[in-house]
């Protein structure tokens, strides 16, 4: 007997927007001129945050942080996606899509700060960010699943990393919900980096969109960098998802501009050259260019844009900053509904320690 093909698939890549700030006016989403500038003040705003973040890192007054830099475009256009009822399951990379949904930046400060309470977001769907890599896929399709046992027309995002691809949790997660075509969509930010691993250890395949091929599901590419095209594909996902038509797979193709997280030096494994290529293809700049030469925008008012982000970051860095301390005990207290013994006598010496340690100023 001969052989036959009986599978082909293909994956496509969806840009609208490219760095010189010219369109592809027939694939542009429906979009008012507000809600384009909207867009871009989102993303400066996030940004804007994220460089304070940063520096807050350096002075001690936060732990760990890992920025968005130039992956802007992917959190924005994502998190305009999402409507009231929709839940969002972010990483702990994901701060933009967060706050953009509903989550004050105050909260996020909070949570890198040292307190988990900045994890609690009330009368929000969103889940607290989760910082192993790749279980927030499973956590996301188990509340989908939820959806459609109950009959509800609201779908469910998550995010997560190129190097979330190599874990088995995000297999399982990707083969469950094409098993039983649940409303969620997945976004895979391919920053072309997993801390100091490169992209070409993580997977042997062309795409990362690819793989959902093998589960069933729709798989498409966007330009990470490019805020309409984000946008078309999250929205049109989410919308499909909500009508019943099962989980899609979103690569966003884009890259880290900053460290894995403040605790990294990315010099150390990756050239100057790449870094400062990408530095051609920002975000947001090419939606400024766009915006300022279809005359929404002036460049007065990029001026003005940048001056209340730095208003509004201050606002939310100064209501975290006279936030009182919190209980150092707190990370023991809530773990279980009754405390073990053993976690009763880590926290006596978590207390004794407490006690015998200098006070030092700042969070």
């Amino acid at each position: 007997m001969p052989i036959k093909t009986i599978y082909t698939g293909k994956v496509e890549r969806l840009e609208i927007l490219d760095e010189h700030g010219k369109v592809d006016t027939k694939l542009m989403p429906k979009l008012s001129a507000k809600e384009m500038k909207e867009m871009y003040v989102l993303m400066v705003q996030g940004r804007t945050f994220d460089n304070k973040a940063f520096a807050l890192q350096r002075q001690g007054r936060l732990g760990t942080y890992g920025q968005i830099l130039g992956q802007e475009a992917t959190e924005i256009g994502t998190g305009l996606s999402l409507k009231q009822n929709d839940w969002m399951i972010p990483s702990f990379r994901n701060v933009g899509c967060s706050f953009v949904a509903g989550m004050a930046m105050r909260k996020i400060l909070e949570y890198w700060g040292g307190s988990e309470w900045g994890n609690k977001v009330e009368g929000k769907n969103i889940l607290p960010m989760a910082v192993p890599i790749g279980t927030q896929p499973l956590h996301a399709v188990g509340i989908a699943w939820a959806m459609k046992l109950r009959k509800e027309k609201d779908a469910v995002l998550t995010h997560f990393g190129d190097g979330a691809t190599s874990e088995g949790d995000f297999h399982e997660a990707m083969n469950f919900a094409g098993v039983f075509q649940v409303p969620c969509v997945f976004i895979c930010t391919n920053n072309q980096w997993a801390i100091s691993v490169p992209r070409n250890r993580q997977t042997h395949a062309e795409t990362y969109a690819q793989k959902a091929i093998a589960y069933g599901m729709e798989g498409i590419q966007v330009d990470g960098n490019d805020v309409f095209a984000v946008y078309k594909a999250t929205t049109e996902a989410l919308a499909k998802a909500r009508a019943g038509k099962g989980p899609t797979l979103i690569e966003a193709f884009t890259y880290r501009m900053g460290h894995h997280t403040t605790s990294d030096d990315a010099t150390r494994y990756r050239s100057e050259k790449e870094h400062e290529s990408w530095k051609k293809k920002d975000p947001i700049m090419r939606l400024e260019k766009y915006l300022i030469a279809e005359k929404i925008m002036s460049k007065s008012d990029v001026e003005k844009i940048a001056e209340e982000a730095t208003t509004l970051v201050k606002t939310e860095v100064d209501a975290y900053m006279s936030l009182p301390d919190q209980k150092p005990t707190d990370f023991i207290d809530y773990v279980y509904k009754e405390i073990t013994p053993e976690l009763a006598e880590q926290r006596r010496m978590l207390e004794q320690f407490v006690k015998e340690e200098p006070k030092q100023e700042g969070h």
